[in-house]
């Protein structure tokens, strides 16, 4: 079966395969057959993932054949418990009889456990490997895919997926083992016991199945619609009790209206729970009486004039025809378990198969850091989103080694497009963006991370401490390092002030601390990680006049000595700039100092005027 190499592209959430015991799904799924059409897994591959194991693999299979074999020989020991020790009054015998029976429980217990656990461990060592690496796959990706991909995707996909191969590895694999071990070797010994009453079995046993699965269907669509109840539950959690959630429903007070949502959602579950408990109880009904007939069956044909059965043969038999139809259940739906696990891995291959749009350098260029200039140039700049329309056209801009340029213009001239290139969150659709001469697609992640430091007008705060997210940037730096920085952001003395000081939980997103609070901890860390080359992303545009100009101060001191670049929204900012670059439409049209571009009065100056009276935000 061919296998595709996909570009940025997403699946559907969809759930794990369930167990099987008489509630779990008995058709296949389409969502699963149409991922499966999507994209193909070829077998090889699966069993790639599980060559290193082959030893593992098969000692377990021989464990589960061996503890379906022994199991079996309980009801002749039964047999001849009834039949003759009893009987006879033969100590001896029935001792000996007691103990092989103590004996094979214990020893298919004891296989159980080892079975299990090296069951559980192959698989966690094979999830364990997956899951790691589908996540550093993940990372490789660009912006662009996690801007396309709904987050509860990915993490469906590493989490859910992933998890759900575990009861293909644990349970759905060794499960098939020991059903097809049980069934073959139950039969057997019913024909070995009584071919009549094997025959009687056969009869009885088909309807038993097809009451059990009709349940199973009926059972299955209802869980289906609660589960998507309970998803409509969890998003009205989500959009309710997040920090954000609860803001959001203060201020336009909506909270009356959420807590019906949430009651109405839960009145719904309350309906789906109660039929999912009746239905199918009257098939169910069917089958308790049937079942309760195939001994009574069993007890009526070995009492027939002329039956030779014995009454040890009898409760034998009875005991192995209980023992069957699980087993053939699992087998019976061993097609829809095949088409759940293999959607699994399409799944998780689909993502893994995923061609990184800004691919890492095989070969990258040695750097030291330490020894950069830091000079910056953008040759020929072209780039567009999707192989869309065209966003920068032609840029070519100078970024002297130690100097600052601020680059202006109007919403949706490309600034902050410009200004992701640098650090490389989107490549060049063409041309170069150069560090010192050197091409950012030619250097290691790290290194370039370690060169361009990034403050945003998105501050993005861990939910952890002060001193753990500073700690992001240099897990390496002592406290005094850490207050030194916090120093240079203005934060030093608001941050000794509080109960936990550095210890102090920031919050979801960092919500216990204030807009700029927040920017000047970025900017803190940022500091810590003494980037060559800065950009500042609007970092002061969503803050009012006074907290700007305590966050201006702190910005002020991290751009000292190094090459920055400025995407700057309020003109006030950037006239003490070296260099000033207006952005029109993608294109650059002036470049020079903010005095100079003033006194031309060209576009700079007609932004100037069209903002002569900036509202405070």
């Amino acid at each position: 079966m061919p296998e595709k190499v996909l570009h940025a592209r997403t699946g559907r959430e969809q759930t794990g395969p369930q167990d099987l015991g008489g509630r779990g799904p008995a058709r296949i799924n389409p969502a699963d057959q149409e991922q499966i059409k999507r994209h193909p897994v070829s077998f090889a591959r699966i069993c790639a993932l599980f060559a290193p194991h082959k030893g593992a693999i098969a000692v377990v299979v021989l464990l589960i054949s061996g503890s379906s074999l022994i199991s079996l020989a309980q009801p002749f020991l039964v047999r001849s418990v009834i039949d003759t020790a009893l009987p006879q009054k033969n100590v001896p015998l029935l001792a000996w009889l007691a103990a092989a029976m103590i004996a094979v429980a214990a020893a298919t217990a004891l296989i159980g456990v080892v079975q299990t656990w090296m069951a559980t461990s192959m698989g966690q060592k094979i999830m364990h490997a997956l899951r790691v690496r589908l996540f550093t796959h993940l990372q490789q990706q660009s912006l662009a895919f996690f801007t396309k991909t709904r987050s509860g995707e990915v993490q469906s996909r590493l989490n859910n997926d992933i998890s759900g191969m575990q009861a293909v590895i644990t349970s759905t694999a060794t499960g098939v083992a020991s059903n097809v071990t049980t069934v073959v070797a139950t039969a057997v010994a019913m024909v070995v016991l009584s071919p009549r009453l094997a025959l009687l079995s056969l009869v009885v046993i088909p309807p038993a199945v097809w009451f059990s699965r009709r349940v199973a269907l009926l059972r299955r669509d209802i869980t289906s619609t609660k589960q998507a109840e309970l998803a409509t539950m969890n998003t009205y959690v989500e959009e309710g009790l997040s920090v954000s959630g609860v803001r959001l429903a203060k201020t336009l007070g909506t909270t009356a209206r959420d807590a019906q949502r949430y009651a109405e959602s839960s009145q719904r579950l309350i309906g789906l729970e109660v039929r999912s408990q009746l239905a199918g109880r009257w098939r169910m009904a069917t089958m308790g009486i049937i079942f309760a007939a195939i001994p009574a069956a069993i007890y009526f044909t070995g009492g027939l004039p002329g039956s030779s059965m014995s009454i040890g043969t009898i409760v034998a038999f009875t005991a192995l025809q209980s023992t069957i139809f699980r087993p053939v259940m699992g087998l019976l739906n061993l097609g829809v378990q095949w088409v759940t696990a293999m959607a699994l891995f399409s799944r998780i291959f689909e993502y893994l198969d995923l061609v990184p749009d800004m691919a890492v350098p095989a070969h990258p260029v040695a750097l030291d850091p330490a020894q950069l200039r830091g000079e910056v140039r953008f040759r020929n700049v072209h780039f567009a989103y999707d192989k869309g329309a065209e966003v920068l056209h032609g840029i070519d801009l100078v970024l002297p080694a130690g100097t600052t340029t601020a680059v202006v213009g109007a919403t949706g001239s490309g600034k902050s497009t410009l200004g992701a290139l640098l650090p490389r969150l989107h490549d060049v659709t063409a041309g170069q963006v150069t560090i010192d001469g050197v091409d950012v697609r030619h250097m290691a992640p790290e290194v370039l991370a370690g060169i361009v430091g990034v403050v945003s007008q998105e501050s993005y705060l861990v939910h952890a401490s002060i001193r753990e997210n500073l700690l992001l940037a240099d897990p390496g730096a002592s406290d005094a390092t850490l207050w030194q920085a916090l120093a240079a952001a203005q934060m030093a003395d608001l941050v000794a002030g509080l109960p936990d000081g550095l210890n102090t939980l920031v919050g979801a997103r960092g919500h216990r601390f204030s807009g700029g609070e927040q920017q000047r901890l970025a900017i803190a860390r940022t500091l810590l990680r003494n980037p060559r080359v800065l950009v500042l992303d609007e970092a002061t545009s969503a803050l009012d006049n006074t907290t700007e100009a305590a966050v201006q101060l702190a910005l002020d001191h991290l751009a000292v000595g190094r090459t920055t670049l400025t995407i700057a929204h309020r003109l006030s900012t950037v006239e003490d700039a070296d260099q000033l670059a207006v952005l029109m439409a993608g294109t650059i049209t002036e470049v020079g100092t903010p005095a100079a571009l003033r006194a031309a009065g060209g576009d700079y100056a007609a932004l100037r005027a069209a903002r002569d009276f900036e509202p405070a935000v």
